[in-house]
């Protein structure tokens, strides 16, 4: 099952791709969030859907927000491919290297964004992003991380290096949180359609590629990592994993930063497709 966030920006509804139609969700919840999505949502909009009790909606030319209203958190994982961890000039991690993004990155897949002001190192990421679907805390196993899991997303973890790297004191955060640096979806997609080890995931700059790998390579699963993360934190039903990126970014020396004009596109197989426009 494929949910949506649809319409302007702050004014956004919920709705379901079903059989390549959409079909608003106002029936059944105001929004994707956590209690839509602890409360067995899928469950009831498969109810609904088969009652047909949810009304179509035109999909020309409709605006996508993020799938997911803004999560109480944003955590991310680092360097969870050993390529990208190698063109970082770093050894791929023992322990998954933790890190947050404010809340109000969450931006929709198609908005344009903002490049922060005096930055010359913006970079692009394309992440597998699990959603959590009831609280985790102190789980026992990563099995028992998989039945928290309410579905996974396709999410861009922008990244300003200069800010990240150089004026930090030593912490990731700074760089990660400007005003859009986390495009999430189109859709949120529930685990029974995806299998998350071994889902391709790719990036373009201006058409030509940068990133094209697969989440087979990640060092830590994502229900290792929520298993792990649970340890430490308590994680709420909306919450945004995102697990870190493939080989292929700026940071590596290979590619040029973003600049103002600059069109980047990502694509993780059967989350769908982003595409942004960075702006001066």
């Amino acid at each position: 099952m494929k949910f949506a966030r649809i319409g302007a920006r702050g004014t956004e509804v919920p709705a379901v791709v079903h059989q390549e139609r959409l079909y608003s969700l106002q029936p059944l919840t105001g929004d994707i969030d956590g209690v839509f999505l602890s409360g067995d949502g899928a469950a009831k909009t498969a109810a609904a859907l088969a009652a047909g009790q949810l009304p179509e909606v035109p999909a020309e030319g409709i605006r996508y927000g993020s799938p997911i209203v803004r999560p109480s958190a944003v955590i991310c994982i680092g360097q969870n491919y050993a390529a990208h961890a190698a063109e970082s000039g770093s050894q791929p991690p023992e322990q998954p290297i933790m890190f947050l993004k404010t809340p109000n990155t969450v931006a929709g897949p198609h908005d344009a964004v903002t490049l922060p002001r005096g930055s010359t190192k913006t970079d692009w990421e394309v992440e597998l992003g699990a959603v959590i679907g009831k609280t985790a805390s102190y789980l026992d196993s990563p099995e028992a991380a998989r039945h928290h899991i309410a579905g996974y997303v396709a999410v861009k973890d922008l990244s300003e290096r200069d800010f990240q790297l150089t004026v930090s004191g030593g912490q990731w955060s700074k760089g990660k949180s400007s005003a859009g640096f986390c495009p999430t979806g189109p859709y949120l997609v529930t685990p029974d359609e995806v299998d998350p080890g071994n889902l391709p995931l790719r990036s373009w700059v201006n058409g030509g590629s940068r990133q094209d790998s697969t989440t087979a390579g990640m060092i830590f699963n994502a229900a290792t990592l929520i298993h792990h993360l649970s340890q430490y934190l308590v994680l709420e039903p909306g919450d945004l994993i995102c697990t870190g990126t493939p080989e292929g970014v700026a940071l590596s020396g290979r590619f040029p930063y973003l600049k103002p004009g600059d069109v980047v596109d990502i694509e993780v197989e059967g989350l769908g497709h982003q595409r942004q426009e960075f702006l001066a």
